[in-house]
This record gives structure tokens, C-alpha cells and sequence, in this order.
């Protein structure tokens, strides 16, 4: 099978056991390069690039020469969207951010913009979970035309600690943002989570009898971004998916790409995502040799 280009992303620096101390931006850049990665998956969370800082196209071409300087591209781009989520604010408000991150992606020739709902997943009135899948599904469609005219991919990275993720809730509002520029971010860790343990749903749980394969397939012709890290079945903090390192947790990798091969053979990149994992400094160097292996041993 043919390889991608492989990226990490920077939040597993800086979230979780790396919060109070995060890596400085220059030290993430030369451990990706001494790991072999082609290139890096931008957390927008300071101290890392945020547009607030990177706010001229001079100081983004220099920071792109920077990255470009240590060997490594750049996959996307993750940007610190807490203070507007997306179905309780304006559309106004929410596009106003919107636009301002797409500058910041063109300044460094970025294509691939990441969001979620910010929303905790918490039951609400069917009247107001109604209102706001519908606030959000305009919303998303704007911010997804938006990003047309822009060149820029945006993808929604779903996942049990955010509202929305039930495996029909997530193929619903996919459908009902109906936007061909609107694709979904497949995350492996937290598809299994959603599928196949049901964590964090509110009501009655819904999982999947073929598990995180047939949550593949029913998201067939919509996944536009691929993250890639193993499950344990565990929720970090109570919160969201814990990302296992690789080998350590139940995903069966050969299967998954196989069944994903169609929609994510022609991405050109594949994002490893070590978000909250301790022992991301030691497990991030094995990523690309575990799953090259597997690439190679996929007819």
C-alpha cells in the first residue's frame, strides 16, 4: 500500500502531562525531525503558532521557513476555537474567527483546518438539541464555503468528550452541513471510543455491532483527515479518548486500513495523534516504523 506522508501532531507537547511545562515550539520541530516524521500537525493553542501572534504574512513566512528549515511540512492546522462554540454562539462571531485562522492558513500554505463543537456532550430539551443541530449544520455550511474560497480543507475531528458523538448523530450532521468542502477528521482512538464503547453519550448508548470498521464504512466518501493512535477503551480524566501508543490497546490496525484504504490512500497526509499520552517522547519515535510495517504487509 502506498505510504502518506506522515506528520505528529504539536498538542502532545503541550496538553495533559506536558501542560505545565510545554515543549517550546523549536524543541517539537527537532524532535519530529529526529523522528522521521515528514512533517507536523500545528496545535493553535499558545504558546504554539497562534494567529494572534503570527499575525503579519512576514511573521508566518518566517515561522514557515522555520519548519521548512528543520525538513517538515506542515499537515494542518488544530486553532483554539473554545471561546465559540459553534452551535451556542453567532454564525457572525463564529466566522469572524474562522476567517481570521484561514488567513493565517493561507499565509503558511496550509490546507487542512480542524474543528469540533466545543460543546460538552450533556442531555439537553429536544427543543434545544434541535435548535442548536440546526444553528450548527448552517454555521458549519458557511464556515465551509468560507474555507472554499480560501483553498482550505475543513475537517470536523468528533470525539466522545464534545457534543455530537454518537455514531448517527455524527453522520447526521455531516449530511446536514451538506457541504462538499466538509469532511469529517476519521481519528481512530476516538471512533473506537464512539463506536465501540459508547462513552459519554447521553441517553440511551449506542454502539456499533462491526465496531469502528463498519463506523468506516458508514462514513464512506466523508472522511477528509486521518488520525492515527490506538485505543485502550479508557477515557483520559474522564473526558476524552485516551490515545494508547500503538500496540498497547485493542484497534486492529491491518483491518482499519483496509477498510478505510479507498478514502485515505489518497490523502497525502496521515497525522499520528499522541494527545495526553505520557510517554509520547519515546512511543512517537516507534509510530512510523509500526505502521510502515503494516502498510507494507497490506496487498
Amino acid at each position: 500500500m502506498k505510504r502518506p506522508k506522515f506528520s505528529i501532531g504539536s498538542w502532545a507537547f503541550s496538553f495533559g502531562p506536558f501542560e505545565k511545562n510545554p515543549w517550546s515550539f523549536d524543541k517539537f520541530l527537532a524532535y519530529a525531525r529526529n523522528a522521521k516524521y515528514d512533517g507536523i500537525e500545528i496545535n493553535g493553542f499558545m504558546p504554539h503558532p497562534h494567529p494572534d501572534v503570527f499575525n503579519t504574512f512576514a511573521k508566518c513566512k518566517d515561522l514557515k521557513n522555520k519548519i521548512e528549515d528543520f525538513g517538515l511540512g506542515i499537515s494542518g492546522y488544530a486553532p483554539d476555537f473554545r471561546d465559540v462554540p459553534p452551535a451556542e454562539v453567532s454564525e457572525d462571531k463564529y466566522l469572524e474567527l474562522i476567517r481570521k485562522t484561514a488567513e493565517f492558513c493561507n499565509h503558511l500554505e496550509i490546507n487542512t483546518l480542524r474543528i469540533d463543537t466545543i460543546s460538552h456532550p450533556n442531555r439537553m430539551p429536544e427543543n434545544e438539541y434541535i435548535t442548536r443541530f440546526n444553528r450548527l449544520s448552517k454555521t458549519w455550511h458557511s464556515a465551509a464555503e468560507l474555507c472554499l474560497d480560501a483553498g482550505i480543507k475543513l475537517v470536523w475531528e468528533f470525539e466522545p468528550g464534545f457534543w455530537l458523538n454518537k455514531p448517527s448523530e455524527i453522520i447526521a450532521i455531516v449530511e446536514n452541513v451538506g457541504h462538499k468542502n466538509f469532511k469529517v477528521l476519521f481519528d481512530s482512538s476516538h471512533a473506537y471510543m464512539c463506536s465501540v464503547i459508547g462513552a459519554r453519550q447521553s441517553g440511551e448508548k449506542e454502539t456499533l455491532e462491526g465496531g469502528i470498521n463498519e463506523f468506516a464504512k458508514l462514513l464512506k466518501d466523508h472522511i477528509g483527515h486521518f488520525h492515527l493512535i490506538d485505543s485502550d477503551g479508557t477515557l483520559h480524566n474522564n473526558e476524552t479518548s485516551t490515545h494508547a501508543p500503538f500496540g498497547q490497546g485493542f484497534i486492529n490496525f491491518h483491518e482499519l486500513i483496509r477498510t478505510v484504504r479507498q478514502e485515505v490512500e489518497s490523502l497525502s497526509w496521515w497525522c499520528f495523534d499522541f494527545c495526553f499520552c505520557p510517554t509520547t517522547e519515546e512511543d512517537g519515535k516507534k509510530a512510523i516504523p509500526f505502521v510502515e510495517k503494516i502498510l507494507k504487509e497490506i496487498e
